[in-house]
């Protein structure tokens, strides 16, 4: 799952990156509320984390222009502003939820997962793909009952195709959701995870198989489901 951060304090947003990252989200960080306009109209997030205090607009006239353009993407807005009033007008700005600097991380990532469970939500409990289940919460793939270990960028491709299984997962989609703005990829890098991911299915005796279709993407699906798709590379 991939979120945006706009915060301008460069060493607090680090600090809450790599927190994130380390419960397997991909993260982007910006400055600014026109560099985080500007990402927010090109990736779909999943989700957007939002200070108040920017440089060059307040964070509440960037939130209230995303609702009037339509956009549902679920905003925490995080801020040091702790008055009743300041949490009332944020929430009634279009704010999904409102957390008080400073903080603790394990409530951030609480919070976070408990806006993607929400009805229309990109996070579920549990995924359960033939004998391939996959915590969302814990961050933790069983197969057949087993825990493996698995890589967090093959366990973000896994997740992504679990979620959308039996439909055609175009590459660049995986390369947007594992990636966040400034890391180097590669032409073959999600080639290269999907390669592994489906290795580690097969020693771990799962019953479904990731299927590459040539120019188009990938497919997730449980063995014997496919028959007249390519072979896999």
């Amino acid at each position: 799952m991939r979120l945006l951060l706009i915060e301008d304090h460069q060493r607090f947003a680090n600090f809450v990156k790599e927190g994130l990252e380390k419960e397997g989200f991909t993260v982007d960080t910006v400055a600014t509320a026109a560099t985080g306009e500007a990402a927010q109209s090109t990736v779909q997030y999943d989700a957007i984390i939002l200070d108040l205090g920017l440089p060059d607009q307040d964070g509440l006239e960037l939130l209230r222009s995303w609702r009037e353009d339509g956009s549902k993407t679920p905003v925490l807005i995080l801020t040091a502003r702790d008055g009743v009033d300041e949490r009332v007008k944020g929430l009634n700005s279009g704010g999904d939820d409102y957390l008080l600097k400073p903080f603790a991380m394990e409530e951030l990532v609480a919070r976070i997962r408990a806006l993607l469970r929400r009805p229309g939500g990109v996070l579920g409990l549990v995924i359960t793909t033939g004998n391939v289940s996959f915590d969302t919460t814990a961050r933790e793939v069983r197969i057949n009952e087993k825990t493996i270990s698995i890589p967090r960028r093959e366990m973000g491709v896994l997740e992504h195709l679990m979620r959308r299984n039996g439909r055609v997962v175009p590459k660049v989609v995986l390369e947007d959701k594992i990636y966040g703005f400034g890391k180097e990829v590669s032409s073959n890098s999600v080639e290269v995870h999907v390669s592994r991911l489906r290795k580690r299915l097969s020693v771990a005796d799962a019953n479904i198989t990731v299927h590459t279709l040539r120019g188009v993407g990938y497919l997730l699906s449980e063995e014997d489901t496919l028959t007249s798709q390519e072979p896999s590379s």
